[in-house]
């Protein structure tokens, strides 16, 4: 609800018994107009299947209309019917699992069901990752709505990958992969005893437990990501870069100065001060200044970022950082910054870009006045829309037509050598004709990934409705292109948001 991502494991299967609540004296629950009260009522609706306590009934009559302004968050809420749909899902989700012990299914649909209201409500936003057991087929299924088609609605809200093991089998979950992407994959023996991959195992994070939902750092229990993106090839010299780095070092550091609204994870946040300086604009730099120019760069700047992190934590009195460098997938900062995402290759010279905005966005009038398409969200389509935005990332660059499954598998583990000593967020695209080979590279870069996941390349459609990127042709591009104008903001409030400085009592209040 704070608009972050979240990991989960599917561990708890079989550890609790569903019951229906009790129907005499149900207990009614006004919901207070604020983030924290929106997630105590799913508490208490799961609370009252889990302990078998009173039903729960929900009045929603203080949260806020659709489209009035919030001031402490930023834009506009969506009232309370995402919040009122997430209790009817989960109910229905439920409610087909009395007297049964909670499966895997049950914990990924109740998750997802609130990541999909978590993204109706306007400006927030969720990632989730899903980890779960490699041989069980159960969960390697969740993403075939073939077998589970209730699922389609807001399966889309994770990434389902696995706990796999170093010397394990690929064959089954390989097979999988194969149609769809998913499940991708996470070592965790790698994360837990290597920092970069070409330094030898120093066991400095045995008790990480996961990643974030991104992959880009691995993580402990309660544990959160903390992370602040750089773009070398917008430097002309190592030497601006490095002074680039060292305010993006100080930066990340000084966030893990704060506090949160959690005791436990301030403590692993005291013990570990993890940051992650991450690249962004990788392929690009490679276009115009060779691979061996990067391996210096990652080098170079590896060791300057080692250096502050020698000074400035003995200035601060505090603990070095356990890990420093990550790869994040990017998406949105890279765009702004004009920069290929991460270490990703671009989908096509031409492509569409899609986001997310809730209906009532005041984003939403100018975009349509500028001619950008707008179409209803799969899924949430009474609350949420979806913007299309041509790109053309200009002449030169490879596109993923045009690069390898194992070309993209050995630039990922380059940079998990070089330059990563948390995690490089990668998502290899795959053509038809290499999906048989899945098996077999997992086998070969076991050895030098700590997580990876695919996307099947498909020649015609998607695989799933509405994907953030979609080639398209020039002359399809050409037409959005020449439909879009210059966009006005002056219909918008320009109104600042209040500052939020956590919380002055129990309750952040979203007014």
């Amino acid at each position: 609800m704070l608009g972050i991502g979240c990991g989960f494991d599917t561990k708890g299967a079989g550890q609790i018994e569903i019951k229906h609540p009790k129907k005499e004296s149900p207990i009614i629950h006004k919901i207070l107009d604020t983030r924290e009260d929106w997630v105590e009522s799913v508490k208490l609706l799961l609370v009252s299947y889990f302990n078998n306590d009173h039903e729960v009934e929900f009045d929603y009559s203080l949260i806020r209309k659709e489209g009035e302004r919030i001031k402490g968050f930023g834009g506009v809420s969506s009232g309370y019917k995402p919040l009122e749909q997430c209790h009817k899902d989960l109910r229905i989700t439920l409610n087909k699992n009395i007297n049964k012990s909670i499966s895997i299914t049950t914990i990924v649909d109740i998750m997802n069901i609130i990541g999909k209201c978590v993204v109706s409500g306007n400006l927030r936003r969720t990632a989730e990752l899903a980890l779960g057991d490699y041989n069980n087929p159960e969960y390697l299924d969740l993403k075939n709505y073939k077998k589970n088609p209730h699922r389609e609605a807001y399966g889309w809200t994770s990434n389902n990958s696995v706990f796999a093991e170093v010397g394990m089998k690929y064959r089954e979950a390989a097979q999988r992969t194969a149609i769809n992407g998913e499940p991708g994959y996470g070592w965790m023996e790698n994360m837990k005893n290597y920092s970069r991959m070409n330094n030898g195992p120093d066991g400095k994070d045995v008790r990480a437990c996961g990643t974030n939902p991104c992959a880009e750092q691995t993580l402990e229990h309660m544990e959160m990501c903390c992370l602040v993106e750089s773009f070398p090839n917008n430097h002309k010299t190592l030497e601006d870069y490095l002074i680039t780095l060292k305010y993006a070092y100080l930066y990340a550091k000084t966030v893990t100065l704060g506090k949160t609204h959690w005791a436990e994870t301030n403590r692993v946040t005291l013990r570990n001060r993890r940051i992650g300086c991450s690249m962004s604009g990788i392929v690009q730099f490679i276009t115009k200044n060779g691979l061996h120019s990067l391996k210096q760069w990652c080098e170079e700047g590896y060791k300057a970022i080692e250096y502050y992190d020698t000074v400035y934590s003995d200035w601060l009195a505090i603990p070095k950082s356990i890990k420093k460098t990550s790869v994040k997938p990017s998406g949105s900062v890279s765009l702004v910054a004009g920069a290929t995402p991460g270490m990703h290759f671009p989908e096509s010279r031409f492509y569409i870009r899609r986001m997310r905005l809730s209906k009532f966005s005041e984003l939403v009038k100018p975009l349509e006045k500028a001619g950008y398409h707008i179409e209803p969200c799969f899924g949430s389509e009474e609350t949420t829309v979806v913007v299309e935005i041509p790109v053309d990332v200009g002449e030169g660059i490879r596109t993923i037509d045009q690069v390898s499954m194992w070309e993209q598998l050995s630039l990922a583990a380059f940079l998990q050598r070089h330059w990563a000593d948390n995690q490089v967020s990668c998502t290899v695209t795959f053509q038809e004709n290499e999906a048989d080979q899945i098996e077999y590279a997992l086998n070969y870069f076991q050895y030098q990934l700590k997580g990876v996941s695919f996307l099947p390349k498909l020649k015609k459609g998607a695989a799933y409705p509405q994907m953030p990127y979609e080639e398209i042709n020039e002359e399809r591009y050409k037409e959005m292109d020449k439909k879009i104008k210059s966009i006005k903001f002056k219909s918008i409030n320009n109104e600042e948001a209040e500052i939020e400085r956590f919380c002055s009592n129990d309750v952040c209040s979203i007014k």
